[in-house]
């Protein structure tokens, strides 16, 4: 599989508090990735690190098949990059600001961005430290996108605006992509707005990236399953052929046990054996709820993993059964 960003076993420690150890990460080119995370779990860390604004302490970084951090003028010429926070400067109108960006960039389109301009009904006239934080969200979108980018990186683009405006961005992202088959880097803890556009995810926790796998398979593959439990004397199941992520008794509401799996496919029900263990109901979950099911039982895990030994050890990395492959 060609790729468009790849950090390979890459370390970096900013500081006493914080860790990215051993991360590696593979963005399919062509997809629309979503890199998901409660804040603080690395997310813009490592953005910093494939745009070169950081140097790892080992491991390797390349994107668009250059080589991080040498090659960076090359790829920053082919890249787009909406930051967390603003970079633009207040004092100039929203036409002074694409006219000074397009200076900086070889493949500015001056005739699509003034399509941009118009499309997200920003007024060329007006001063940037006038505008609301979702016009000021546009502009950067549209000075992003401007420069034709064979790779759009966007680290949390839409947070804190309206849900109009996030909208109008992520139309004019889709449009974008639908247009020139460019990559899309998104990364957000707004789980709900990348259900619908992305075809790979990412997840990160405490500085590792815990899950990486098509859309579809994350989506379909964790499950909550009713399970009717029999006498234990008469169980005779082998290995469950899935991940058994969490298992919670059964409570007031509900007489079954509930199951949380991962991996899970529907010739799985075959595996129950009803003198043992009763199949009653298998449970889609969304995204987010798919979401937190992994980052809690990951966390239960290198709980009990650091109880059992070394508690300065990094959390272990729960590798999914879908991640991407050579």
């Amino acid at each position: 599989m060609n790729y468009a960003i790849e950090l390979d076993r890459v370390v970096w420690t900013p500081g006493d508090a914080f860790r990215l150890d051993e991360l590696s990460l593979r963005v399919p080119r062509g997809s629309i990735y979503g890199f998901l995370g409660p804040n603080g779990s690395g997310k813009t860390s490592t953005v910093r690190l494939f745009m070169g604004m950081a140097r790892p302490q080992s491991g390797s970084v390349r994107v668009l098949d250059g080589q991080v951090p040498r090659d960076m003028a090359h790829i920053l010429a082919r890249v787009g990059y909406v930051p967390e926070r603003p970079h633009v400067y207040p004092q100039l109108t929203v036409g002074e600001a694409m006219r000074f960006h397009a200076s900086f960039h070889r493949m500015w389109d001056p005739h699509w961005a003034d399509q941009l301009v118009e499309r997200l009904g920003l007024d060329p006239t007006r001063k940037i430290a006038r505008m609301s934080k979702g016009e000021v969200g546009k502009l950067l979108v549209s000075l992003a996108l401007a420069q034709r980018p064979d790779l759009l990186v966007l680290d949390e683009p839409t947070d804190g605006l309206d849900p109009v405006v996030r909208r109008d961005v992520m139309t004019t992202v889709l449009d974008y992509v639908s247009e020139t088959g460019a990559t899309v880097f998104i990364s957000s803890h707004l789980v709900h707005e990348l259900e619908r556009i992305c075809d790979w995810v990412g997840v990160m926790d405490r500085g590792a990236l815990v899950a990486e796998l098509p859309m579809n398979d994350f989506k379909n593959g964790i499950k909550h399953l009713r399970v009717e439990t029999g006498d234990p004397a008469r169980t005779s199941l082998a290995e469950p052929p899935f991940v058994l992520l969490d298992r919670k008794p059964p409570n007031g509401v509900s007489p079954y046990e509930t199951w949380v799996v991962r991996g899970w496919t529907d010739e799985h029900a075959d595996w129950f054996d009803p003198a043992s263990a009763r199949l009653r109901d298998v449970v889609d979950l969304d995204l987010e709820e798919g979401f937190v099911e992994l980052l809690r039982s990951q966390r239960t895990t290198s709980l009990a993993s650091h109880d059992a030994s070394d508690r300065s050890r990094p959390p272990t990395r729960l590798a999914l059964d879908s991640s991407p492959e050579d």
